[in-house]
């Protein structure tokens, strides 16, 4: 693993440490506790990916179908090309593919970007947050829409930004990881590192469904 992936792994078990820590603290509405168990679920799936990519052997399989859409009906109500990506993208990920993780990959990141970008304008992010941070561009930057998405749902999670944020951020440094294999031979992950990355994308993808429908 890169030097980069093992640092998001850590930040994002740090960020998750922090939003637990404040869990008690609050009077939680239904859809924070929902929240809550997202950020609970992202970074077991961070930690078992991690553990999953050092070795080719796990004591269990994981609890998933390379072929399953069990995030469709969230996409769906977004827009039916963003469940067509999806579904192409898994699609693609068959360990007798080669090309398997480039094309999963790249459907899944065009996702990510189409959602932030179609439903977090930037004029819509300043006309709220006005003073948030910019990128050096002087577009808002993914935590600020982060934050205008949270703001919208109005939910108050202390820290639950930061979590989102590295969230992605390790989600984006694992394709790195995955890109490494791409032209490689066939079969280059096992079945229960693709079920991983699959669980670990599908949940994320899922988990920023949830703060934007």
């Amino acid at each position: 693993m890169t030097t980069k992936y093992t640092i998001s792994v850590r930040d994002l078990n740090s960020s998750y440490e922090k939003v637990n820590a404040t869990y008690n603290q609050l009077n939680s509405t239904t859809k924070e506790k929902e929240i809550f168990n997202y950020i609970e679920q992202e970074n077991v799936n961070n930690l078992t990916v991690a553990n999953t990519l050092i070795s080719s052997e796990t004591e269990e399989d994981i609890d998933t179908e390379l072929q399953d859409n069990v995030i469709g009906s969230q996409l769906k109500k977004l827009s039916d090309d963003l469940n067509n990506r999806w579904l192409g993208a898994i699609f693609a990920l068959n360990p007798h593919n080669p090309d398997a993780t480039r094309h999963f990959c790249t459907s899944t990141r065009e996702i990510f970007t189409e959602i932030f970008d179609k439903y977090a304008k930037d004029k819509e992010v300043f006309s709220i947050f006005p003073d948030c941070d910019k990128t050096d561009r002087g577009n808002a930057t993914r935590k600020s829409k982060i934050k205008y998405f949270l703001w919208k749902k109005s939910i108050d999670i202390k820290n639950a930004d930061e979590f989102i944020d590295n969230d992605i951020d390790n989600i984006l440094e694992l394709y790195h990881i995955l890109s490494d294999g791409t032209h490689g031979a066939a079969g280059r992950y096992s079945i229960i590192q693709l079920k991983a990355i699959k669980k670990r994308v599908e949940d994320g993808i899922s988990f920023l469904c949830s703060i934007v429908i």
